[in-house]
């Protein structure tokens, strides 16, 4: 299994507890879809591991609580703090003709209702409460706000999105 076949799921947060028990943030907009998770796979040395969940709770923003199989000590937990967490793309429903998934838009030609086409999408960033594309374009890389407010349009077919961005936007990344 490698990252291109997976979705990034979260991180491993903190310890919990003193027998092996670890804390995880899912980065994901419904934690409830994940709450019967019987495994994951952990980024270890640039390698996916396969994780199997003996326990998994639910906690307050987005964090759960989980017991992996076999990591039984305070030192096994603590050599997983920080590591990504990631689950197999054909996990993902397919997403409705409007809607998309973050990962989905890597390659995505991105064409403003203004300035016309801006470039194909590199990667997206995804701050916390601020994801932002990452752009190539013939000026060079620009970064502009992923904001469901200013997607006018998703073409999955011709792997398009069209935006209206505030005035300015782009152009600022040029100077």
């Amino acid at each position: 299994m490698t990252k291109e076949d997976c979705f990034f799921l979260g991180h491993v947060a903190k310890l919990q507890g003193y027998k092996g028990e670890v804390s995880i943030f899912l980065d994901v907009d419904d934690p409830l879809k994940y709450k019967n998770l019987e495994s994951v796979f952990v980024e270890i040395n640039n390698l996916l591991t396969p994780f199997f969940i003996t326990k998994i709770e639910l906690r307050q923003k987005n964090f759960a609580h989980v017991k992996f199989e076999e990591v039984d000590t305070d030192e096994k937990a603590r050599k997983l703090l920080g590591k990504e967490l990631f689950l197999p793309a054909n996990l993902l429903k397919e997403s409705e003709k409007d809607e998309f998934y973050i990962h989905e838009l890597t390659d995505y030609l991105v064409i403003d209702k203004v300035y016309g086409v801006v470039g194909k999408i590199i990667q997206i960033i995804d701050m916390e409460l601020n994801p932002l594309m990452e752009i190539s374009n013939e000026k060079g890389d620009i970064l502009i706000p992923l904001q469901k407010e200013m997607i006018t349009k998703i073409d999955k077919h011709k792997m398009e999105l069209h935006v209206e961005t505030p005035e300015g936007l782009i152009e600022i990344n040029f100077k």
